[in-house]
């Protein structure tokens, strides 16, 4: 079914630098964004090689959280083929996700809630093909170290000491970090969130590519 390169590449041990990680509760959650997942496909698999479609999309259940913001839960169900170089034979999987969707405005949380589940299906149906899909990541004996450490300790530092409070961010998996005079708001598809963070007070800076928001310092 794969060719040598192929098995190769899958063979490989992941690399700790695609490894990103946050906060639920208090265990830290290691995983590949959605992105790093589809890029990763079309270097193994190859462009037109594989594919996916979706085999059930449902809301699973709507409530409003502590701050007045609709909370969304998706379901969806994915279902991913591989194909050969000669678009003879072809390997299927298929597994569930989960999406949650948190916003101000219905429609909002229904497409981020929407977009997050069918993504996280996407990557679950793909970790069966391994490490490079990030199926190591959920064997807890294993430990990688990545970048996003230090920028989680200091997420840490920044929602104990900054005043506002940020856990509508916080929620949606996201992370607020000082960086010189700003805060800088980081995480996973993190646009497809920007109307909670717009209604935090963070604007988009196009150059840099961030949500940021002078510090304001207090006066003595």
């Amino acid at each position: 079914m794969f060719n040598d390169k192929q098995i190769k590449i899958l063979d490989n041990q992941l690399d700790s630098k695609r490894i990103k990680s946050r906060q639920k509760g208090n265990i830290n959650l290691s995983y590949l964004e959605g992105f790093d997942i589809i890029e990763t496909a079309n270097k193994v698999f190859g462009y037109g090689a594989w594919s996916y479609s979706i085999s059930n999309l449902e809301q699973v259940s709507q409530e409003n959280n502590q701050n007045q913001n609709i909370v969304i839960c998706y379901k969806a169900i994915i279902s991913v083929i591989v194909y050969d170089s000669q678009h003879l034979n072809q390997i299927k999987r298929e597994d569930v996700g989960f999406g949650t969707g948190i916003a101000k405005a219905l429609a909002d949380a229904h497409e981020s809630g929407a977009k997050e589940a069918v993504t996280d299906a996407i990557k679950r149906s793909l970790r069966s093909f391994g490490n490079q899909f990030g199926n190591s990541l959920y064997d807890k004996s294993r430990n990688y170290p990545n970048k996003q450490e230090d920028a989680n300790t200091q997420a840490k530092q920044v929602q104990n000491a900054v005043p506002q409070n940020y856990s509508s961010l916080y929620n949606l998996g996201l992370q607020v970090v000082e960086q010189g005079d700003n805060l800088i708001v980081m995480g996973d598809n993190i646009f497809s969130k920007k109307t909670t963070i717009k209604a935090e007070g963070f604007k988009w800076d196009g150059s840099s590519k961030l949500w940021y928001k002078r510090i304001q310092k207090q006066v003595a």
